[in-house]
């Protein structure tokens, strides 16, 4: 299979290359997205998107498009493309594209005539900054490229509009402008490495139309500024490279900037290595402090998603270095959550009650990687505070009753991940004994106790055990039903919805179902939750099932949790299939991943979208990059090849 490959046939086609987006990101926050054709579709999209901290914690679209002009014998070939009202498309950029690929960084071909011109790009790591190269690969006679950037300068979660506040002015710099729209900004500067000709020409180019926020229901029509526009002659072999930034560069440094960049690229040539460049597009760093975001392009860092990524973008790809700089920001803010002072959090929803839990599943993932005595040593006292934390009541979200296990209030407030809400109230309100909270619950207490004993502390080990094994006990007795687990109880209420929480039952390390049981659980996920994508998130046999993820921000949400798939839950599913179905699971796991890796050429190319319709043909929809399913499906890759190395 080529990766991440298209030609134009597809590119041509509005109807395929609108559907397929692409991101890259600095791992600092900022990023660059849009189409495959350059045309964006969306109010996230840009070319340079970057948070601006002392504004507020959103992120904000500085440069939305740059257009490019080929000019030949005084005939003008304009590459751009932009959506307006009544479908209408203006330029028709996207007919002179010949190939787009990504299996390194991002690259356009056209051709116009005698012309053919590449188009690479790439962010400056840990730097605000977009680079664009063009090269003049074929061309017959004397060329002309204009650029005519479009600027937003706003919040991503709004539209902007012609007004009169916007300043139009512009300053020179070095082989480029520098301009600033509004007070609160910073300046952007866009810079090229030859000089070229700049001709100040304000105008607002209005109702531009995004098709992704009209189908959401949400406001889809917006004016950009274009301040003027640049041009310069080339050759053909030569090349330019184009710097948009909120600082000033040296142009004659630019291409060294270029090659130091090019070399930290990799290439994505399997399903492994390009889900372990989108892992790695989720890394952001703050100062001194270090986060791993659940998705593109409007999340930031959250508390459990980090939690349940972690293992799939750090450990399984080799990053070392990364899961150790989260583990230090994790612990600092889940200290100072535990302490009662989240002054200084960032990890959005810290107290939701099963974070800690997953906290812990990540230590023992980390010690399945290296060993139970370095997880002891590095994390072994603050699992423990966290064990004592959970059982002397002091989680506002948890309380432990004499069972054993956890009950968990989730009816004001939602509870676990299906936390879509209405008029402030979950739409689906799991609450009371919540099957995965307990699950996680048993888990921990068991992991805890194999910490303590490789410490040497018997008698406190023992006692761990002892309570894990009540809270065992207590787990079959109010979950089994004599076919597979509910999904929660509360009080006499037993809820007998099918859904994907109880795999987790199944899949953590210490699971408190016996082998009958565990079977049972991955058989009724196989027949009613498995799709190529994952598991939906409830049966169609309920009469609560909408699979489609469509419509407006309501109707979506109403659906959100009861029918879509979320891709994320396969590296549960398919590590409770290869526990229970063994050397016979490895084929059927593999199918599975077949099914995923087409994805990656689907929506967002090379990575992940939040969850899939929950029926044929299975459109992706949501984040389009999230980093829990990318985590997932890098784990079931990561535990597949350890499972038949085991087995060999």
């Amino acid at each position: 299979m080529t990766y991440l490959k298209f030609d134009k046939t597809l590119l041509v086609n509005l109807d395929k290359s609108l559907s397929k987006e692409m991101i890259r990101t600095n791992r600092a926050g900022a990023y660059n997205s849009t189409t495959l054709i350059d045309c964006n579709t969306r109010k996230y999209h840009g070319q340079l998107v970057m948070p601006l901290p002392d504004i507020d914690d959103s992120n904000h679209v500085l440069l939305s498009s740059l257009d490019e002009t080929v000019i030949q014998h005084g005939a003008e070939f304009n590459l751009g493309i932009h959506k307006y009202n009544d479908n209408n498309f203006s330029p028709n950029g996207h007919k002179y594209i010949r190939q787009f690929d990504c299996e390194v960084i991002s690259r356009t071909v056209y051709r116009v005539g005698g012309v053919v011109l590449s188009k690479e790009r790439m962010l400056v790591s840990f730097e605000p900054r977009i680079l664009i190269k063009y090269t003049l690969l074929e061309a017959h006679s004397p060329t002309i490229l204009r650029f005519k950037p479009f600027l937003a300068f706003r919040s991503v979660n709004i539209l902007s509009k012609e007004n009169d506040d916007a300043n139009t002015n512009f300053s020179e710099k070095k082989n480029g402008v520098s301009v600033c729209m509004y007070d609160k900004y910073p300046c952007l500067f866009m810079q090229f490495s030859k000089k070229p000709i700049y001709t100040h020409n304000p105008d607002w180019y209005k109702n531009i139309e995004y098709y992704k926020e009209q189908e959401r229901g949400y406001e889809y029509q917006e004016d950009l500024m274009v301040p003027g526009y640049f041009e310069m002659q080339m050759k053909m072999g030569e090349s330019v490279i184009f710097s948009a930034g909120i600082s000033e560069v040296s142009p004659r440094k630019l291409q060294e900037l270029w090659d130091v960049e090019l070399q930290r690229r990799s290439v994505r040539d399997n399903m492994f290595n390009t889900l372990k460049n989108s892992a790695e597009q989720f890394y952001k760093r703050m100062g001194d402090k270090t986060y791993l975001l659940a998705g593109y392009p409007w999340f930031c860092a959250r508390a459990r998603d980090q939690f349940v990524s972690l293992p799939g973008c750090t450990l399984v790809v080799d990053r070392p270095d990364y899961f150790d700089a989260i583990m230090k920001t994790s612990i600092e803010e889940l200290k100072s959550f535990m302490g009662g002072d989240i002054t200084n959090v960032k990890l959005q929803s810290i107290d939701d009650p099963d974070v800690l839990l997953w906290f812990i599943w990540v230590v023992q993932q980390f010690a399945a990687k290296n060993s139970i005595e370095e997880a002891q040593k590095r994390f072994g006292d603050f699992i423990q505070e966290i064990i004592q934390f959970i059982r002397k009541q002091n989680h506002p979200r948890l309380i432990v009753h004499t069972n054993g296990l956890l009950y968990v209030d989730g009816r004001q407030k939602p509870a676990t991940w299906m936390n879509a809400v209405e008029d402030g109230y979950p739409i689906t309100p799991r609450t009371g004994y919540i099957v995965e909270i307990n699950a996680l619950w048993f888990n921990a207490l068991k992991f805890a106790s194999e910490l303590t004993r490789s410490a040497g502390n018997e008698n406190a080990a023992d006692l761990l055990d002892y309570q894990a094994e009540m809270t065992r006990e207590a787990f079959v007795q109010t979950f089994w039903n004599g076919s597979y687990l509910y999904d929660y109880v509360d009080g006499y209420y037993n809820n007998p919805e099918v859904r994907p929480n109880m795999i987790f039952a199944v899949s953590m390390p210490y699971s408190p179902l016996n082998r009958k049981q565990q079977k049972a659980v991955v058989d009724i996920c196989t027949k009613e939750l498995l799709t190529p994508k994952g598991l939906r998130s409830l049966s169609p046999k309920s009469g609560s099932y909408r699979p489609n993820y469509v419509g407006g921000m309501l109707e979506r949400n109403r659906n959100y949790h009861n029918g879509p798939v979320w891709p994320f839950t396969v590296g549960a599913y398919s590590i409770a299939y290869l526990n229970v179905y063994k050397q016979s699971g490895i084929s059927f796991v593999e199918r599975i991943l077949t099914g995923l890796e087409a994805s990656l050429t689907e929506l967002c190319i090379g990575t992940l979208p939040e969850l899939f319709d929950g029926n044929p043909p299975f459109k992706g929809h949501g984040g389009m990059s999230f980093a829990m399913s990318v985590a997932g499906v890098l784990r079931v890759i990561d535990d597949l090849s350890n499972y038949k190395l085991e087995v060999e």
